[in-house]
């Protein structure tokens, strides 16, 4: 399973960005997807994750400004940020959960990794 993140930027406070996720490799709708990012100097964290039927949960951070949504026809997961916030600033993620484990928000539950997209919110 490969992942290639994309949709990054600099953008100001307030606005809106929508990441992509392209996944390769069979069976995309089996794995739960999950989106996690980093600040410089800061651990990696849970952002939002989506099971293949489509279950979601998000960190309490993003709840009601970020939405997460995919395509199994076509293996992408996305990312819609909206009221981008300076705090939101980091590389973003795109991983794959492991078969077997329930949990969706562990990082460790996650078994492939995309490169990442940089995101900057400027105040």
């Amino acid at each position: 399973v490969q992942l290639q993140a994309s949709g990054g930027g600099l953008v100001q406070t307030g606005d809106s960005l929508r990441l992509a996720c392209a996944v390769s490799g069979r069976s995309f709708s089996s794995y739960a997807m999950g989106w996690f990012r980093q600040a410089p100097g800061r651990e990696r964290e849970f952002v939002s994750a989506m099971t293949g039927s489509g279950q979601s949960t998000y960190a309490d951070s993003v709840k009601g400004r970020f939405t997460i949504s995919r395509d199994n026809g076509k293996n992408m997961v996305y990312l819609q940020m909206n009221t981008l916030k300076p705090e939101d600033s980091g590389v973003y993620y795109c991983a794959a959960r492991k078969w077997g484990v329930d949990n969706l928000t562990p990082i460790n539950n996650y078994a492939y990794w995309g490169p990442g997209t940089q995101v900057t919110v400027s105040s």
